[in-house]
C-alpha cells in the first residue's frame, strides 16, 4: 500500500519565520510550498525549493488568498475568473522559480479559506481546476477527499489526490471543523499517528461526536505551523512504515 504523506511549508516571509520546514522535510513526500499571498516571498520560495530537493520530496504549489495579515485563512469572495487568474499567477510563479532550480512542480494544493471554500463551492473549484489545467496539465490537484474540488478535477481531465487530514478534527459531514473550535486541531504525535494509520488502512475517519465517516486518503496533510510539527510527521512516518504502508508522492 502506498500513501503520500505531505506538509504545507515555505510560509515564511521577509524577517518573520513560521514553521519548522527543516524538521519535517525529512519525514514527508510531497511539499506544499506557498506562493507569495497567503505567506511565503521568492527567497523563502527558492530556499524551500532547494530544501526539497535535498530530500527528495516532490514540490508543489500552494496558492492562498492574498491576505498575509490573516494568513489565507478569511473567506474573500472573488469571481470565478478572478480566482482562476489568482490561481495560476501564484503556480506560475513558483513553477518559474522551481525551474530556475531544475526542478519540476508536481502538484498544486490550495490553502485555508480557498481550500475550504473550493471544498464545498462548485463555481470556485472549478475555477481552481481550470487554472491548474492551464498551467499544468500533468500537474495532480490535491483536494479534501469527497470535495466539490476533487469533482472539478477530475471533471478537468486533471489526476487528483483525495487528502486527509491526521492532525484536524472532522465534522460529521466529512468537513474539518474550524479552527479555534475545540477539537479542531490535534497536537499530540502518539495521537496523530494512530489516526494516520487507521485513516490509511481503513479508510474512515472518527468525526467529533463520534460517528465513522467514509473517506479516501490518497495524501495525508501534515501541517508545518502545528506546534512540534517535526515530531509529528516523524511520529507519523514511522507508525505508517510499521503498519507496512509505504510513503511516497502520488504517482504521475
Amino acid at each position: 500500500m502506498l500513501i503520500d504523506l505531505n506538509a504545507d511549508v515555505g510560509e515564511s516571509y521577509g524577517p518573520y519565520q513560521y514553521g519548522d520546514d527543516e524538521g519535517v522535510m525529512p519525514f514527508v513526500s510531497s511539499a506544499n510550498i506557498a506562493c507569495g499571498f497567503h505567506a511565503g516571498d521568492p527567497a523563502v520560495m527558492r530556499n524551500t525549493i532547494r530544501l526539497a530537493r535535498r530530500y527528495g520530496v516532490a514540490v508543489g504549489a500552494h496558492p492562498g488568498f492574498q491576505d498575509l495579515s490573516g494568513f489565507g485563512r478569511r473567506e474573500i469572495h472573488m469571481t470565478p475568473a478572478d480566482v482562476e487568474n489568482l490561481v495560476a499567477y501564484q503556480v506560475g510563479a513558483l513553477a518559474g522559480i522551481a525551474a530556475a532550480e531544475g526542478v519540476r512542480l508536481s502538484h498544486v494544493k490550495p490553502h485555508g479559506a480557498l481550500y475550504n471554500m473550493a471544498a464545498r463551492d462548485a463555481a470556485m473549484a472549478g475555477a481552481i481546476a481550470r487554472a491548474v489545467q492551464e498551467v499544468g496539465p500533468s500537474l495532480v490537484l490535491f483536494g479534501l477527499s469527497g470535495s466539490e474540488l476533487i469533482a472539478a478535477g477530475a471533471r478537468a481531465g486533471l489526476r487528483v489526490a483525495s487528502e486527509v487530514f491526521a492532525d484536524r478534527g472532522y465534522r460529521p459531514d466529512g468537513s474539518l471543523a474550524p479552527r479555534g473550535t475545540t477539537g479542531a486541531v490535534m497536537t499530540d504525535p502518539a495521537e496523530v499517528a494512530r489516526r494516520a494509520v487507521h485513516m490509511a488502512s481503513k479508510q474512515t475517519v472518527t468525526a467529533l461526536d463520534g460517528t465513522s465517516v467514509s473517506i479516501k486518503a490518497d495524501t495525508i496533510c501534515i501541517h508545518g505551523d502545528t506546534p512540534d510539527a517535526a515530531a509529528l510527521a516523524r511520529a507519523v512516518r514511522e507508525a505508517l512504515g510499521a503498519a507496512g504502508i509505504e510513503v511516497g508522492p502520488p504517482p504521475k
